[in-house]
């Protein structure tokens, strides 16, 4: 009895370890069947897109925490898991210093505040939809907040220098199997991360990667690399989610005319700042 026991749980482990290997390639070519694509047989990532989380609060884990007094609950941060891969991000202690410094300032010195172009990665995560325009030769990204755009430059062999620095940088886009990867450079270094202080300089450099994992989940990654800034590179990654409503858009959200008391308020004939 016991060797039949025996020779019986063995053919039943072989027999799971063999379901299991002919279900795992089932799988794989199952989930890319269900991957839209478009007339060039690439991935179809045309569509209006949006983060959900609290990524644009901080991108690392963080606990709910107080704003101005007087916004109570409404400018008050709720707590949140981060982006970042490891949840730490390796500042050089100069740059720590700074990060911290922005963070106790924020209320006034966020780019966001400001109504500046939220930059790259954080126009990805910003609490608004982005929306992505696919060509074969171009890809188009628009983003709501601050009438921030750009091109991805998918007709170049290599990555060409910015011809000047600017806030959303210099995209250049390549396939990697059905993963757009877009190198980005040629920043000013004017942009944060998030609201929580964390920042770079005009050395950054990112390195994007779009990879549809299902019809209306995209899942993006950006490696972050200042030697500025940073010890060594870090990488965010987090999932994006088609929006699917009716006649869905992006809406322009100009707010430059609300920032005007904040950065002007000062130089009024009778000071409001």
């Amino acid at each position: 009895m016991l060797m039949n026991d025996r020779l019986r749980e063995v053919v039943t482990s072989t027999s799971i370890l063999m379901v299991s290997l002919w279900l795992v390639p089932s799988l794989a070519a199952a989930q890319a069947a269900e991957v839209p694509r478009a007339w060039d047989s690439r991935p179809d990532l045309n569509g209006i897109w949006q983060a959900i989380g609290t990524a644009h609060w901080n991108i690392q884990d963080h606990s709910a925490s107080a704003g101005p007094p007087d916004m109570g609950a409404i400018g008050a941060v709720p707590p949140g898991q981060g982006v970042v891969v490891g949840n730490e991000i390796p500042y050089q202690p100069s740059a720590l210093e700074q990060k911290q410094w922005n963070f106790e300032n924020r209320f006034t010195e966020d780019p966001e505040i400001k109504c500046f172009m939220p930059g790259v990665p954080r126009a990805t995560y910003l609490p608004y939809p982005f929306q992505i325009i696919q060509g074969d030769q171009k890809i188009m990204l628009v983003y709501g907040f601050a009438d921030a755009n750009r091109t991805i430059h998918m007709d170049k062999e290599s990555p060409e220098p910015a011809p000047i620095d600017t806030w959303m940088g210099r995209s250049h886009g390549q396939w990697d199997g059905d993963t757009l990867v877009v190198d980005v450079a040629g920043f000013n270094g004017e942009a944060w991360f998030d609201r929580a202080g964390n920042f770079s300089s005009n050395l950054l450099h990112v390195v994007e990667r779009y990879t549809l994992t299902g019809p209306n989940v995209l899942m993006y990654e950006a490696t972050i690399e200042d030697p500025n800034v940073f010890t060594r590179p870090w990488t965010i990654r987090m999932p994006l989610y088609r929006r699917l409503e009716e006649n869905v858009q992006i809406l322009e959200f100009k707010c430059v005319e609300f920032t005007e008391d904040l950065l002007y308020g000062h130089l009024r004939k009778d000071p409001t700042r």
